[in-house]
């Protein structure tokens, strides 16, 4: 299920109340809970239900995942669908019977895997139910986080001024490594290992990442080398905030982390690895469900729907730059411990609530000890006064685990530009960018957390400060001291050799540079690697047999077997690829009625070659494109109405002609939208609704389903709504859908501000025999509450025998101008919508939504 949030959810009354942190303070079984089994409930949570309120929890199934399975299977992707497919099975397994028992009770839910729970809205009454179950293991409010402060809290100006300060040093001093860099040693792996961290995947968990900055861009894995680019499995808006499905980075924390960890011109500590993103956090603000759905992408990273998971596409590394200001985290020790059995490394930052001398300020997630959490010093090795200290508050672990340079750190930020900040939010991609120089040097560690941990420990420079606890070789200030990847990196097991070499064409020599390199071992595992200036290439990889599979633009692919790599022995592997020859991409695009489609976008994803638009006849021409094998994309332009996305895969091998109908448009869940032929039904039995605001129940004659689950009964409004889920009043202003905001669970027939007046009515009528009935819900002459000339007459008509709805327009004055139109899930995640204020409603069509039954 494509979980992605509308930016409408969050209002400004919200984001002000999320400042503060919300507290997971355990409390005492309710009374109401004392004849059955009990959950532990948040105190929280219970104090915000009292008196008739409502809030969205978590509810926490006892059943958990056996992670051991995954933990013995060896290389990366096998040991990242091992853990999916056990947290995937298990939590499917144990929450079908409260999700059977919310439906019936008509609440909707967000089902989570990775922590094995499930989301909800209510009220007292229903957590007290809840906690009654014997397969919930605790019940919690949802609480918010939020990115580590940049310390030195710049105003505007500042932050602007420090920018332009940075981008400036930038142009004088372009690739001398910054301080941080320089003190970690990472610069003496680049010159004495010949290692910038090469194929290895580093994520972030932030506000998202500006993928085209100069310093970024070259190493993005969704980067094709060609000009193009591929978002899908590299990029995940959980905030739902980025305008298009192209990463964005509406804070600059994100690209702030990012290019520590592997920006180029000296601000990364590892240039040469491979990096991908999840925007966790909405600005600097994040929250429990957000980040679980990172969570799970990072563990198994998704296409632009969240369909089609591939855990084999897993990082290597996960950088998370945020916590919260309270004792506990709510789910990330599940979540780490996720990551860790598929063989993911990740660095936490211990916070900024630090003042130079308390102990016990880290937070959570990184003083929780399942987590490698990093302190931040400055350039003259003294640590930050910010710098939050042990032992943790969370389980009286020692925190933070190490320290990395946290103060004063110059890298990349939205804009093409640079900033100079300071926090443990600085200090933690540090760490991160070091495992990549780590792994790439010595590949043997990938995905051993326990003895990537015990080497940087073992690399660290001890500092001596016991006033909070601990020894002078690891305390609760420093914990192991300051990082020294130089010195981890020397005592790693160095077994592996090290090939290098040259791509270049078969034909006149030239240097090929932007080219994919995949090394596959016997077991399946593979390392990827983009060549560079000169079509340099460099891979350190453990003793056996490889293929290496060339691909690019423009050039056939190629791959060649039994390259042997013997222990310790460097190997020289010079490659050359054949050029193709190009030719005329043609066709025609049809809408989903079978017409020629004008205006509709026709790609060629996987090449360099610019989009076109199909003319009045649907036809286009791509004139030149290289052998190769690819996928066509057409989108329709706005409005698309019932017309969906087209994706098929087309091999070039000579002038090709496609012929392209468009599918119907789909959501998540599979259902369809098509046109239909009107058939209109008289409504006969009047429902007792009236006025600008109005709801009223109905029995349906046969059950309804929406989106799997069935019901009995339904809410009618004024305002051209059903809802399912209960009824409401006051839902005047129409949003697009989906939308996480209430209301949820609803079928929009013409969603928009309406009254009911002398000359309006709403009836209802059945026909048909049971088995095969019909049931229509008929809005006559609803006029307009904003004055608008004219009224409208339609229905929402119900059949017994598919499941199917149909929407039939009578009459619309304003075509829907300011109405939407179409159907939403219970938790307001996943929705068919066939227009949003849009001029699209004809008198006499009609739209059939076929469901899904899943």
């Amino acid at each position: 299920m494509h979980l992605s949030r509308s930016p409408r959810r969050r209002t400004a009354a919200w984001a002000a109340a999320a400042l503060t942190v919300t507290g997971l303070l355990i409390g005492p079984p309710t009374a109401a809970a004392a004849d059955g089994p009990t959950a532990q409930v948040d105190s929280a949570l219970m104090k915000a239900v009292d008196k008739g309120g409502e809030s969205s929890f978590f509810v926490v199934l006892k059943d958990k995942a056996d992670l051991t399975t995954a933990k013995r299977k060896h290389g990366h992707a096998a040991r990242a669908k091992a853990a999916f497919d056990e947290l995937k099975t298990k939590a499917h397994k144990s929450q079908q019977s409260l999700n059977t028992y919310l439906d019936k009770k008509k609440v909707g839910h967000q089902d989570f895997w990775i922590a094995n729970a499930v989301e909800v809205t209510g009220d007292q009454d229903l957590v007290e139910q809840l906690a009654k179950r014997s397969d919930v293991a605790r019940i919690i409010k949802e609480q918010h986080y939020k990115l580590d402060d940049i310390e030195s809290k710049p105003t505007r100006a500042q932050t602007e001024a420090a920018v332009k300060a940075a981008t400036q040093e930038e142009a004088a001093e372009d690739a001398t490594p910054e301080w941080g860099v320089k003190d970690i040693k990472a610069d003496r792996v680049w010159d004495d290992y010949e290692d910038r961290g090469e194929g290895i995947v580093i994520a972030n968990v932030d506000s998202g990442v500006q993928y085209d900055h100069p310093d970024l861009v070259d190493n993005y894995r969704g980067n094709n080398g060609d000009g193009s680019f591929t978002h899908d499995y590299n990029w995940y808006d959980a905030s739902g905030e980025c305008p298009t499905s192209a990463p964005c980075d509406n804070n600059g924390h994100g690209t702030h982390t990012m290019g520590t960890m592997v920006g180029k011109g000296g601000v990364g500590v590892a240039p040469n690895a491979t990096w991908i993103a999840a925007k966790g956090c909405e600005s600097e603000l994040c929250n429990d469900s957000t980040l679980l759905l990172a969570g799970q992408w990072i563990l198994a990273p998704t296409d632009h729907n969240g369909q089609n998971p591939r855990p084999d596409l897993a990082p290597n590394i996960v950088n998370n730059s945020w916590g919260a200001d309270d004792t506990t985290s709510t789910f990330y020790k599940e979540i780490v411990e996720a990551w860790n059995s598929a063989g993911i490394f990740e660095a936490f930052a211990a916070g900024n609530d630090g003042d130079g001398s308390t102990c016990s300020t880290t937070h959570p997630p990184g003083s929780q000890v399942t987590s490698y959490g990093v302190g931040a010093y400055d350039s003259t090795g003294k640590i930050a006064n910010f710098s939050g200290f042990g032992p943790s508050l969370v389980d009286g672990s020692m925190k933070p685990n190490i320290s990395a340079p946290g103060v004063d750190v110059r890298s990349t930020w939205p804009g093409d530009s640079y900033n100079t900040i300071s926090g443990t939010s600085m200090a933690t991609p540090h760490v991160a960018g070091a495992v990549a120089l780590l792994w790439s040097a010595a590949p043997s560690l990938i995905g051993d957390i326990d003895a990537t941990r015990a080497l940087l420990n073992d690399g660290a420079i001890d500092v001596d400060d016991t006033h909070c606890g601990g020894t002078a070789d690891a305390n609760n200030v420093w914990g192991e001291g300051k990082l020294d990847i130089f010195a981890s990196v020397d005592k790693a097991p160095h077994t592996a050799a090290t090939v290098t070499g040259k791509v270049t064409d078969a034909a006149t020599g030239k240097a090929l540079t932007g080219l994919s390199i995949k090394a596959t071992d016997a077991a399946g595992t593979s390392r990827v690697v983009n060549t560079v200036a000169g079509g340099a290439y460099r891979l350190t990889l453990a003793e056996g047999t490889y293929s290496f599979t060339l691909s690019g633009y423009g050039y056939a692919p190629k791959t060649v077997t039994g390259i042997q790599v013997t222990k310790g022995q460097a190997l020289t592997q010079d490659l050359q690829l054949d050029a193709v020859a190009s030719h005329k991409v043609s066709g025609t695009v049809h809408d989903v009625q079978g017409r020629p489609l004008s205006k509709a976008t026709v790609a060629m994803d996987g090449s360099p070659v610019a989009a076109v638009k199909t003319d009045t006849n649907g036809a286009f021409i791509l004139p030149e494109v290289a052998e190769g094998a690819y996928t066509l994309s057409v989108t329709p332009s706005a409005p698309v109405l019932c017309n969906g996305a087209y994706h098929g895969a087309l091999t070039v091998d000579g002038d090709e002609t496609a012929k392209v109908d468009l599918p119907a448009l789909s959501d998540a869940h599979g259902n369809t939208c098509t046109p239909a032929t009107y058939s209109w039904i008289k409504g006969t039995s009047k429902v007792a609704l009236t006025g600008d605001e109005d709801a009223k129940t109905l029995s349906l004659p046969f059950p309804v389903k929406l989106y799997g689950v069935s019901y009995t009964s339904a809410s009618v409004t004024t305002n051209g709504l059903i809802n399912f889920l209960e009824p409401r009043i006051g839902d005047y202003a129409n949003t697009a859908l989906p939308s996480a905001a209430r209301p949820n669970g609803t079928v929009a027939a013409l969603w928009d501000d309406l009254l009911l007046d002398k000359k309006s009515t709403v009836q209802t009528a059945t026909t048909g025999s049971k088995g095969n009935r019909s049931f229509a819900i008929v809005w006559n002459n609803a006029a307009y509450a904003d004055g608008t000339a004219g009224r409208a007459t339609f229905e929402a008509v119900f059949d017994e025998a598919t499941g199917s709805v149909t929407l039939q327009y009578k009459s619309v004055a304003d075509r829907g101008a300011g109405a939407t139109v179409g159907i939403e899930n219970q938790t307001g995640d996943d929705a068919l919508q066939y227009s949003f204020d849009q001029s699209v409603l004809s008198a006499g069509s009609a739209v059939h939504i076929a469901q899904e039954d899943k």
